[in-house]
């Protein structure tokens, strides 16, 4: 009998073990999204920050093209204020466009394409680019990850028990 509860005792604790591993497991995978959003979060405010200053130097040259450097405004308004990964996604590809056709305007003026600021905060524009390219792939590198984990025996169990829920 004394046997019998020793090999009882022994699994439970085994089986707690295993509850708690599989908890940190998610509490980390978790906090590593989180990390990861703050990364991409980063790069897009060091975008948002450079959109302003690219805008004037295109304004003092191409000042009636107003209708696009209205839109990169509007659509960098819009990136800054979305809410969730969802709109923030379809708010990145308006300002995407945008950006690209403040860009298109450019071309069509030599001085400014030959003017050091504006030279300097497209260079700036496009490492930000690349920066937040390399953000938003952890981002997803995590969320997956993070995913696997919730959804697979057993620590879906344990995700289901303590309210740990599939990330966009």
């Amino acid at each position: 009998m004394r046997y019998v509860l020793i090999a009882v005792a022994a699994v439970v604790l085994l089986l707690l073990v295993l509850v708690v591993l599989a908890y940190s497991g998610l509490v980390r995978r978790r906090n590593q999204i989180d990390n990861a959003w703050a990364q991409v979060d980063v790069q897009l405010r060091r975008r948002y920050d450079l959109i302003p200053n690219l805008v004037a130097t295109v304004q003092g040259y191409a000042g009636h093209e107003r209708a696009t450097l209205e839109a990169v405004a509007r659509a960098r308004a819009q990136a800054m204020n979305a809410g969730g990964t969802a709109e923030l996604g379809q708010a990145e590809l308006a300002l995407t466009g945008a950006l690209r056709g403040l860009l298109a305007v450019a071309e069509a003026y030599p001085e400014l394409k030959a003017n050091g600021n504006f030279l300097h905060l497209q260079e700036e524009l496009a490492r930000t680019e690349d920066r937040t390219a390399y953000a938003r792939q952890y981002f997803n590198d995590a969320v997956l990850s993070y995913n696997n984990a919730t959804g697979t025996f057993p620590r879906n169990l344990v995700a289901a028990m303590t309210g740990f829920r599939e990330r966009e």
